[in-house]
């Protein structure tokens, strides 16, 4: 006998009944919920999907296990092995180790290290976790670690294991930031907490997750997700502020929020969103700013002064023959973003329904990386809780997904040289093809996203829709029309 899909008011909508691949995977433990189920009193969906985020969370530290038992020295291990981060690195590399401010205004500490190629937020957590580690630092003295050379901290004696606890204590922020993530995009549909789970049980955040440290930006738009659902926009300013401070890509959520206040000619909401985003990123940056201008401008110019990089459509062209300069793609991957943008615009002025924050935010973001000149590893985090919620369902997220790992695991090896030609310096095909299968991928979301926008009924998320009434297409001829609809 067929499930009714049918949910009470006040009942979460049960994803084993609303969606087609989560009814035929249950089947194996007893199918979706019946008509006569009585939810448990302690294991609510919200705590369901905390604990499962909990074990994806503590296998991504046992997916860097070769590299902390190898301590991070084994280049072999790392990029065979896929369980290269950052986080270690950086920490000899930036001057973390001896407790550097990372917008000193001495000329020697300045001399000795260069500035983190971060936002603020980023520099300020890395600084932070090493003053936290430093009582119980297993490594040399202070005095040691000045008469060594920066290249020479990683083999000093006890290093290794700082390194170790460095990164350990920097994955328990970051792993935290995941599990406050998933409360927050929990809580962002109040009837529809499952459609978190899909971040909790992401393949791509648990083998991501602690490649850089992306998911404090990542905390940052749940956040600002949270806040808009409950109609709070100064604090999904204040939000999008912080994770524009952390990572630049929040910002692009002000598109979202443009389209939908003009739709609504709501311009006081869409002021104080402005206004809180400008604050709350003004007030982070000013301690760096002050201390330091100059090694606070290193993150723009160090990114606009970069050539095609890994990952991107330009690297591709570049390994083909058809190099760019950093000044041309600079001018060619500006003009194609703003061009994507007002993509998006006219899209959700001529959608037939008020088009939801995280739909908009995941098309814009997702033509920043279509076209940006670099691709790490851990960016598809950026898209990842914008793409549970644009689209709730599995076997998009999947396909998506899949995609993606084939381009995680092809990165690797070509860092690694198993695939590259190194002796003819010929292209590598297969890395080639595994950045073909990631921009497929994506391009498949965000037509499946483009899809629902354009024809509602598609949207899974059909009970938060805006309550205006349908209009047909051939009704918005106008601008004036689309933007009152």
């Amino acid at each position: 006998m067929a499930v009714s899909s049918a949910t009470p008011a006040d009942e979460p909508v049960a994803p084993t009944r609303a969606d087609p691949l989560a009814r035929d995977w249950s089947e194996g433990i007893g199918g979706p919920p019946g008509r006569h189920h009585r939810p448990h009193t302690w294991w609510t969906p919200l705590r369901v999907i905390l604990a499962l985020a909990t074990v994806v969370a503590a296998l991504s530290l046992v997916q860097k296990a070769p590299c902390v038992q190898t301590q991070w020295s084994d280049a072999g291990v790392r990029y065979s092995r896929m369980c290269y981060s950052d986080v270690p690195y950086l920490y000899t590399g930036r001057g973390l180790a001896e407790r550097v401010w990372p917008y000193t205004d001495s000329a020697g500490e300045a001399a000795r290290y260069p500035a983190m190629e971060y936002p603020v937020v980023i520099s300020y957590v890395a600084w932070a976790t090493a003053l936290a580690l430093e009582p119980v630092a297993p490594g040399p003295s202070e005095q040691v670690r000045a008469q060594t050379s920066v290249d020479g901290l990683f083999g000093l004696p006890g290093m290794a294991r700082e390194v170790n606890a460095y990164f350990l204590l920097t994955a328990i922020v970051l792993l935290a930031a995941a599990l406050g993530t998933t409360y927050l995009l929990a809580g962002v549909h109040r009837r529809r907490p499952w459609d978190a789970l899909p971040f909790a049980l992401s393949p791509v955040l648990l083998v991501t997750g602690l490649v850089n440290w992306d998911l404090l930006a990542v905390v940052a738009v749940a956040g600002a997700l949270w806040a808009w659902a409950r109609g709070r926009p100064v604090l999904t300013g204040v939000l999008i502020g912080l994770g524009t401070a952390t990572k630049l890509y929040p910002l692009f959520l002000l598109g979202g929020v443009l389209v939908i206040c003009l739709r609504r000619r709501d311009w006081p909401t869409l002021a104080r969103v402005v206004a809180g985003a400008a604050a709350s990123w003004l007030v982070l940056n000013l301690p760096a700013l002050l201390s330091s201008a100059d090694r606070w401008k290193v993150f723009w110019t160090f990114n606009s002064d970069r050539g095609p990089d890994l990952g991107s459509l330009w690297l591709a062209a570049s390994l083909l023959g058809h190099p760019v300069s950093a000044q041309t793609l600079n001018l060619a991957s500006g003009v194609l973003f703003v061009l994507g943008c007002l993509a998006v615009l006219v899209l959700g002025l001529r959608a037939p329904r008020t088009p939801r924050l995280a739909q908009l935010a995941f098309l814009v973001v997702a033509a920043f990386l279509l076209v940006n000149k670099v691709y790490s590893p851990q960016y598809v985090l950026w898209l990842l809780p914008l793409a549970v919620l644009a689209r709730p369902r599995w076997r998009d997220l999947l396909i998506w997904q899949a995609g993606e790992l084939v381009y995680f695991a092809a990165v690797w090896l070509y860092l690694d040289q198993t695939t590259a030609s190194a002796t003819t310096g010929a292209p590598d095909p297969l890395y080639l093809v595994a950045i073909a299968v990631r921009v497929l991928a994506e391009i498949y979301l965000v037509a499946v996203v483009v899809r629902d926008v354009l024809e509602p009924e598609h949207d899974p998320v059909a009970e938060e829709r805006d309550a205006e009434p349908v209009v047909s297409t051939s009704s918005l001829a106008g601008a004036r029309s689309a933007s009152t609809t």
